[in-house]
């Protein structure tokens, strides 16, 4: 069960302990919420926060996985393949499918040899030079 001060410290700054400014403008992530419905006319505050981390947190997800593709093809360099790759190999993102497919992107670094099961992968063995990357 999460702690009662846990939702607050998401508020404050999430794991990271970081406060003040969002990284992703709250602004836009407010309009992209009232874009998704007729019925969403409301929101409150502190909703685009708690959105605001979750695509944090997606996004450094997303780039944990593509960076073992890139590092798998003996690249330091991100490319969309990567992203693409990441995407097919990995479930929970099925959803971007049509988005990787549609750039023909999913052709290139894809093939079922060289995907492996990114579910039972142990990201402290990758590495990205960023100094605010922690895995």
């Amino acid at each position: 069960m999460r702690q009662a001060g846990a939702f607050s410290g998401l508020l404050c700054g999430g794991i990271s302990g970081r406060t003040g400014p969002h990284s992703l403008p709250l602004a836009r992530i407010k309009k992209i919420m009232k874009k998704s419905g007729e019925d969403v006319k409301m929101i409150s505050g502190e909703a685009p926060i708690v959105f605001s981390k979750a695509c944090e947190l997606f996004i450094e997800e997303l780039t944990r996985r593509s960076w073992i593709m890139a590092i798998q093809g003996k690249r330091r360099t991100l490319n969309k393949e990567d992203v693409a790759s990441a995407v097919i190999a990995t479930d929970i993102f099925d959803f971007l499918i049509t988005l990787v497919s549609n750039s023909g992107s999913h052709a290139v670094g894809a093939s079922a040899t060289n995907l492996m099961d990114l579910e039972a992968i142990d990201y402290s063995s990758a590495t990205m030079h960023h100094s605010s990357y922690k895995v």
